[in-house]
């Protein structure tokens, strides 16, 4: 077999084939290629039968593109079972041997909304209220468990991990654990966390059934180790047996994973599971330009949780990587399209270049911006903003207000949040509806006012106290916007009294957060629009707004183009590449995230992976945005430049400044003192008045003092622009040091450093 394609730690990857093995495989360094020809050797070469060999992966579509490459070099067919997924795998082992965990081999598996459906059940059953806990606050706890690989009785078996032994079995959420697990195990039916942790069981309880596996999968090779959480660990440590032919490919440092169980120790102590490791480092990068390797691996050298690698390459220098600082993000949106087009007329395609952003809600506004120039573009993984659920139900929400006789909206919200108008009643009231030729708002309006008019639908007291309080809450509205009420205010007011918002707040999951920040953005829009109609001496109401977001959308014929522009965040990025990238919003709080600040120096290493895999995503040119300003949760906010950013070395990049009218300077960005506070004001656009040092590994903050004064004391009221309003019950330091501790309106506390906190004081 020819491996003369391959550099030295490639071949030594390929030829190491017994024992365990750990190929640490840098960004661009040829991954893949590496995986599939040691694949192939084992086929072609030592013959060993694809029967014995067992390749996993974490996407159908990465499992089938191995496939094809493997099958193209050897003509080897073979099923899903040689290079397949986890759940995959587990499924067709359950399917096998199910009855020995009680189950039949015809067993379902649940899905999110069955999950959820089973936990919704337990909860009625309890009598315990959505309003008091939310079932979806259950879901993620129960997966949680899974992803540690926790099953009953597991405390008696050796499963090589004692992250179990954090779970309090009196909480009540693990009493329904056990309950939703009794409630599957009834059904004949498992979750997809149940199928890897089900193989864990199968195997800890039956070695005989282990052992047979372990003689027939005498070669393992892992894709994307470092994604694997504690349970898939498990199953691996299982599998491999007396031999320990294992062969993990992965790399530390882009591990982004942890909000969904990914455990970087996986990967990080691998050394420590099994014995006589050989390593191999691929660290020669064939993708990027060597300023951009380079830099990426400065920035990256920060973190300590890494095995350490000294990623480079042959490829030429490079273009220096630019660092822009725009006065505001309208002026950042409006400098990424034009620099956009300006690329498509050098001849440079809208699928060579990509928009990274840090979360979701960043697009909005560049969406808008490549509208306006009708620049054709496409969301990676997720979906455009407009379209986006909880955009969609608010904009209903607005529809009903400004046309009452919008059924079709109106059935979208009237059960948004859940409010028991189930299916079944609101079919009923439609019929009644269109008996009587009235709009699904009249006939709710009727039954409101005359209850018993309306004997004949069968409601219950539960739904006629929802339709009360649902047509109550539009109808106050409905005046806010006679009386002129700024329709951002009456959006902030129906997500609010809606309890739309409440429902989202009650979970504290990233999936809850960003579409609380979603909604935050499509209040900004909203209030970008009201300015805009002032200054042009237009209409400012709710049906200008939803006039305007609809033409806005029309993008005709965006579907006749097949050079579409890429905008994705940056976990979406992860294994993709572009000639030209950018990243916009590298800003503290966003990039790194508030989060990240608030939870210790491991989510913030997570954050630091989470920049160098979008650095090293670009092959040709890479830009970095930043904003003076920034719209965020309804009012202007200054943030400071990313700390990421200051850790690329100075002669890597290139500094400029775009003010408001595309003033543009490439002078070296300089400091204000500490302490100085901007005012949206016509000087805020002067050059001089930029704050950071590019030569310098510090952040100047300037939204305190280093005097030993504070605005902030205990019994203040303030509101955090992410978890609401509350009460400090407990300050502590002084300027870039002080703290505050906080007790919000639900109850729980949290501790938070001024600097990099949103939060407000409300009296």
């Amino acid at each position: 077999m020819d491996l003369s394609n391959l550099n030295e730690p490639q071949k030594n990857a390929v030829l190491h084939n017994e024992g365990p093995m750990m190929i640490l495989a840098g960004a661009g360094s040829g991954k893949t290629r590496t995986l599939v020809t040691k694949i192939q050797y084992l086929l072609t070469e030592l013959k060993i039968p694809s029967f014995h060999i067992l390749a996993m992966t974490f996407s159908n579509k990465a499992a089938k593109e191995m496939q094809e490459r493997i099958r193209a070099y050897t003509g080897e067919q073979f099923g899903n079972l040689f290079l397949t997924t986890f759940h995959s795998f587990c499924a067709r082992i359950l399917r096998t041997e199910a009855t020995y965990i009680g189950l039949s081999r015809n067993f379902t598996i649940y899905d999110d909304s069955e999950m959820l459906s089973v936990i919704k059940a337990i909860m009625s059953r309890r009598g315990l209220s959505q309003k008091e806990i939310n079932p979806t606050e259950i879901k993620y706890y129960i997966n949680s468990l899974k992803n540690v690989g926790y099953f009953k009785d597991c405390e008696d078996y050796k499963v090589f991990d004692d992250s179990w032994e954090v779970i309090d079995k009196d909480d009540l959420y693990f009493d329904i654990f056990e309950e939703y697990e009794r409630e599957l195990h009834t059904s004949n039916a498992v979750d997809f966390g149940g199928l890897i942790v089900g193989v864990v069981e199968l195997f800890a309880k039956h070695p005989k059934i282990l052992e047979r596996y372990q003689k027939r999968f005498k070669y393992l090779l892992i894709d994307e180790y470092q994604d694997t959480n504690r349970a898939q660990f498990l199953l691996l440590k299982h599998l491999s047996g007396p031999t320990g032919n294992i062969c993990v490919v992965g790399d530390e440092d882009q591990s982004i994973y942890s909000w969904r169980g990914a455990d970087i120790h996986n990967i990080l102590d691998f050394e420590d599971y099994f014995e006589d490791v050989e390593v191999v480092k691929l660290e020669q990068n064939y993708r990027s330009s060597k300023n951009i390797i380079e830099a990426a691996s400065y920035v990256i050298n920060q973190n300590t949780q890494r095995k350490g690698k000294n990623l480079w390459t042959e490829n030429p220098d490079g273009e220096a990587i630019e660092i822009i600082e725009c006065i505001d993000d309208t002026t950042e949106a409006n400098y990424v399209t034009e620099k956009v087009l300006n690329l498509q007329a050098q001849g440079v395609s809208l699928g060579d270049m990509a928009i990274f952003y840090r979360n979701n809600s960043q697009s909005r506004v560049i969406e808008d911006a490549l509208r306006k120039r009708g620049v054709p573009y496409k969301i990676i993984g997720g979906i455009k903003f407009y379209d986006r659920k909880e955009v969609k139900d608010a904009l209903s929400y607005l529809k009903v207000i400004n046309n009452s006789k919008d059924s079709l909206s109106l059935s979208r919200v009237i059960n948004s949040p859940t409010r028991g108008i189930g299916a079944v009643t609101l079919r009923k009231i439609e019929t009644e509806a269109i008996k009587l030729g009235v709009s699904l708002y009249e006939m709710m309006l009727k039954i409101q006012t005359n209850l018993d008019e309306y004997k004949h639908l069968r409601l219950s007291g539960k739904v006629k106290s929802a339709i009360k309080e649902f047509v109550s809450t539009i109808e106050e509205v409905k005046r806010m916007d006679s009386n002129g009420e700024t329709p951002s205010y009456c959006l902030e007011k129906l997500l609010e009294e809606s309890g739309y918002l409440l429902n989202l707040r009650s979970v504290k999951s990233y999936e809850n957060l960003a579409r609380i920040d979603n909604l935050k953005e499509l209040i900004n829009a909203v209030k970008q629009f009201e300015v805009q109609a002032e200054q042009a001496s237009e209409d400012i109401s709710i049906g200008s707004f939803l006039e305007t977001v609809t033409l806005d959308q029309n993008v005709e014929g965006e579907d006749e183009f097949t050079d579409l522009l890429p905008m994705m965040t940056v976990h979406g990025s992860k294994g993709l590449e572009y000639d030209h990238v950018f990243v916009v919003g590298v800003e503290e709080n966003l990039f790194p995230s508030i989060m990240s600040l608030e939870e210790g120096e491991d989510r913030l290493e997570e954050e630091r992976r989470l920049f160098y895999v979008a650095m090293t995503r670009a092959m040709e040119k890479l830009r970095l945005t930043f904003c003076k300003s920034r719209l965020l949760w309804g009012r202007v906010q200054f943030h400071e430049p990313s700390r990421f950013l200051t850790e690329i070395p100075e002669h890597f990049v290139q500094w400029q400044f775009i003010g408001k009218k595309g003033k543009r300077s490439a002078q070296p960005v300089k400091k204000t003192p500490v302490g100085v506070h901007f005012d949206d004001s016509d000087d805020f656009n002067q050059e001089t008045e930029n704050y950071f040092d590019a030569s310098s590994s510090v952040v100047y903050n300037s939204s305190h003092t280093m005097d030993e004064y504070s605005d902030y004391s205990e019994g203040l009221a303030v509101k955090h622009g992410l978890y609401g309003e509350g009460t400090i019950v407990k300050r502590e330091g002084y300027g870039a040091d002080e703290k505050v501790t906080i007790r919000f309106r639900e109850g729980s506390t949290k501790k938070f450093l001024l600097k990099y906190a949103p939060i407000e004081i409300l009296g």
